[in-house]
């Protein structure tokens, strides 16, 4: 039995609380494709969880709480993409009537 003492952080960040669950490491598992991960602090919301920063037991609080806003900043608030350019305009006498089909 794993002698692993999970831990959770709630972090209020830009007005907003989340809430993170340290979990023990995982072995790789060949036959689910899974990669062996370390112990790793998860963001957990609404029924799921995402891998946020490995999980160093003897990290000070105030850095802990520095590394975690710093993952939320780079993966829950980093600026969206821009959007695709437009595509570029119809090439000159790409009109019907320039093909000789008539207006109705």
């Amino acid at each position: 039995m794993s002698k692993y003492k999970h831990e959770q952080r709630r972090l209020a960040h830009r007005g907003r609380r989340f809430h993170f669950i340290s979990y023990d490491a995982q072995d790789a598992d060949p036959k689910q494709k899974l990669l062996a991960m370390p112990a790793t602090w998860y963001l957990e919301s609404s029924g799921k969880r995402w891998p946020a920063i490995p999980h160093v037991p003897e990290l000070p609080e105030a850095e802990l709480e520095a590394q975690l806003a710093a993952w939320l900043e780079e993966h829950v608030f980093a600026p969206a993409p821009s959007p695709l350019p437009l595509p570029p305009p119809p090439p000159q006498g790409f009109l019907r009537s320039e093909f000789g089909v008539a207006h109705n």
